[in-house]
């Protein structure tokens, strides 16, 4: 009997090939649970989450977007892809889970050389829901009014949930010049699709009646003695006003306006649409024009002196139109390119003419080249009318009345 139980206790202590396989199974096992339970643990802990700094145009700012809608209610663009909390004429924006129901998140972007130190606190009503927050940015305008080129800024942020910080992000974009006009955008639908979005209103931020040289401009053209006083409508006939229209039409040929066609930007986006556009100083200070340069130019002059504007796009083309009355029933254009057609000093001015001298004279030219400009874009609104009308892709029609001043307003400068 002894033999045998210790010959069975000996069988028992030893290990086989098969119990040493089936212990490093379990201890396989084992480890795998603790390290997943380590995971679970550090991620899923109250108050730890990842964020990431976003936005919807691509890393640009564009200046003369956020001047013009600083004090409007007017949006720059629409959030859709999630749910968002704040305010998104910010355009930077935070992406980040929410935690516990009504989480609080606590949100600080570093200065830098276009805003301020800025910190803005947030609730998140749903529990484990991604959100979009579009924190308060203390702007600098005069920065932003004053960029003439492209430049790269860090944005550096610090966001804290419920207390608990989740450290710092960094993302580089770019603050676009203010010549650089925000025409349209990709936006992203939920279902993971994008449409396209035209801002093509901003155009009517780089209408500017308010600026300081308008002043001296109608005081050359009172100088000129073709109107004694600018009316507007107050003038009561049609005639008066295309003659008030004129007057202004002259002035920029004595100064010599020529088409210069520096549109493009140097934006290269896949996300984004910009063109350049001359504000009303760089605009007057060089005298040179294109077709929206001169557009909004001549918008700005007939705001100034109570006459609605309209400014008309087609596909690569702008021109600027106005209402003979105050009804706005009866709409005339101008093709405003067509300003530094003839050279005035080519011809005789009025007062050095007599009755032997052949030839023009200079308001004879520039009452010609006024008429036609007013036949080319008349012809040109009547041949693309309807596609105006229906607002289709590349077509615009903005008339530029306190209607559309109550969401984008002039960015100035």
């Amino acid at each position: 009997m002894w033999q045998i139980f210790s010959r069975k206790n000996k069988s028992a202590g030893q290990t086989t090939p098969r119990n040493r396989r089936n212990l490093r199974i379990l201890l396989g096992g084992v480890g795998t649970v603790l390290v997943l339970a380590i995971v679970v643990f550090v991620f899923n802990r109250p108050g730890v989450a990842e964020y990431e700094i976003t936005d919807q145009l691509g890393g640009n700012i564009f200046p003369s977007a956020i001047l013009s809608v600083a004090t409007t209610d007017a949006d720059i663009i629409t959030p859709v892809d999630s749910p968002y909390v704040g305010n998104p004429k910010s355009c930077i924006a935070i992406k980040v889970k929410s935690g516990r129901p009504n989480s609080m998140v606590r949100i600080e972007l570093a200065e830098t050389p276009f805003y301020a130190t800025s910190v803005s606190t947030f609730v998140l009503p749903e529990a484990n829901t991604l959100y979009t927050i579009y924190p308060d940015i203390l702007w600098r305008y005069d920065a932003l009014r004053n960029n003439a080129q492209a430049e790269p800024i860090s944005v550096v942020a610090n966001v804290e949930m419920n207390g608990k910080t989740l450290g710092q992000r960094m993302r580089t974009f770019s603050v676009r010049s203010i010549n650089e006009c925000l025409l349209g955008y990709l936006q992203q639908l939920p279902n993971g699709g994008t449409r396209f979005v035209s801002t093509r209103l901003f155009f009517a931020a780089y209408v500017n009646e308010e600026n300081p040289l308008i002043d001296t401009v109608l005081r050359e053209a009172l100088n000129t003695r073709i109107v004694r006083r600018f009316l507007g409508y107050q003038s009561g006939t049609a005639e008066s006003v295309d003659k008030q229209v004129y007057a202004l039409w002259n002035v920029l040929q004595k100064r010599n306006f020529k088409y210069s066609s520096i549109s493009y930007s140097s934006l290269s986006s896949n996300v984004v649409v910009a063109q350049r556009v001359r504000t009303f100083e760089d605009a007057l200070n060089a005298s040179q024009i294109n077709c929206v340069d001169g557009s909004v130019l001549f918008a700005s002059l007939l705001r100034a002196i109570n006459i609605t504007p309209v400014l008309v796009q087609t596909p690569g083309h702008m021109f600027v139109g106005y209402y003979t009355d105050a009804s706005r029933k009866d709409l005339t254009f101008l093709e405003t390119t067509m300003i530094g057609d003839v050279d005035l000093d080519d011809y005789f001015p009025e007062e050095k003419l007599d009755s032997t001298m052949a030839g023009r004279s200079q308001g004879e030219m520039s009452r010609l080249t006024f008429e036609k400009s007013k036949e080319y874009a008349a012809r040109e609104y009547h041949r693309c009318e309807a596609d105006v009308k229906a607002n289709k892709p590349g077509y615009m029609f903005v008339e530029i009345s306190k209607g559309v001043r109550r969401s984008v307003q002039s960015i100035g400068r």
